[in-house]
């Protein structure tokens, strides 16, 4: 493979992949905010998401084409941030369906960042990309609204493929962060009623199912989640041994949304049920090296 370009690679996820990806192609290019320049035979090219400004000349003849753009949902939904949220994610996408439609050797495939809280809160029916029910709140109708941006404008000659992805625990960033942090301190028992259900995956097997996917020119809808979800208590429990903390004060909703306030976020970010499976993957042989939790935070917190 010759050249991928990552929108807004600069943040946890988009170093992941470069860190995945750096010996697969001959050149890498991350669209970013902040200034053109060349680090380690990496190239950052500037961009506002938005408009026009040089940057999409890159595009021509990239072999694939990976954007991760979009305001972070970890933040209050105030009036203006969740106005940000909704066009930090509609802009970038049609800007680039732009892009790829003016190009005269277009990406080959374009994967597009999705997410997995697209499914209704979900206690009993694990949702996945055939049978998986939307519901209808803010976080899913923004999720609705980016991936019509991304399909509506057909792409002859690009793949295209949305990433329904979930939580992604990784070492260096994500959401395994903080919640360590809270169970080293004895703040690691269940949030909520706890009987929530987590969708998760590795940050390895994150980049792996994404390489996967270009080999099989998957496209369309594609859970990016382990197979296995986890109730909170059961999550929360395994992250309090893997720390070597011996108990976890429960979080219930009350307190959650007290401290969601001041740390500036949204109770929703855990007490939403998503119980999101990842049946594309299996069905095409995907095999994920970590496929419960026990092993993932064994690996990350060694």
């Amino acid at each position: 493979m010759s050249k991928l370009i990552i929108a807004a690679g600069t943040g946890f996820l988009g170093q992941v992949l470069v860190n995945h990806f750096k010996n697969k192609f001959e050149e890498i290019v991350i669209l970013t905010r902040g200034k053109s320049k060349t680090i380690d035979g990496i190239k950052y090219i500037n961009w506002d998401a938005k408009t026009f400004s040089g940057w999409e000349s890159e595009l021509e003849d990239a072999t694939v084409l990976i954007n991760l753009a979009g305001k972070s949902v970890d933040c209050r939904y105030t009036k203006e941030n969740k106005r940000e949220i909704l066009l930090s994610r509609i802009e970038s996408t049609k800007v680039l369906n732009k892009a790829v439609l003016n190009c005269v050797n277009p990406p080959k495939h374009w994967l597009n960042s999705s997410t997995a809280t697209i499914y209704r809160f979900s206690l009993d029916k694990e949702m996945d990309e055939a049978t998986g029910e939307i519901g209808n709140d803010f976080s899913i109708n923004v999720a609705l609204s980016w991936e019509k941006a991304f399909f509506k404008t057909e792409t002859p000659s690009t793949l295209k493929t949305a990433l329904r992805t979930s939580i992604v625990l990784g070492k260096k960033g994500g959401a395994l962060i903080p919640l360590k942090t809270l169970a080293k301190i004895g703040f690691g028992g269940k949030q909520g009623k706890g009987n929530q259900f987590i969708s998760w995956i590795h940050e390895d097997d994150f980049a792996n199912a994404i390489d996967f996917i270009l080999q099989k020119e998957m496209i369309g809808l594609v859970n990016v989640v382990s197979p296995k979800p986890i109730r909170n208590t059961d999550f929360m429990k395994k992250l309090q041994k893997a720390v070597g903390f011996p108990f976890g004060i429960p979080l219930n909703t009350f307190l959650l949304k007290i401290g969601a306030f001041f740390i500036r976020t949204q109770p929703e970010l855990v007490l939403k049920s998503r119980n999101v499976i990842p049946k594309k993957l299996l069905e095409n042989g995907f095999e994920f090296k970590f496929d419960n939790v026990e092993d993932a935070f064994k690996d990350l917190l060694k």
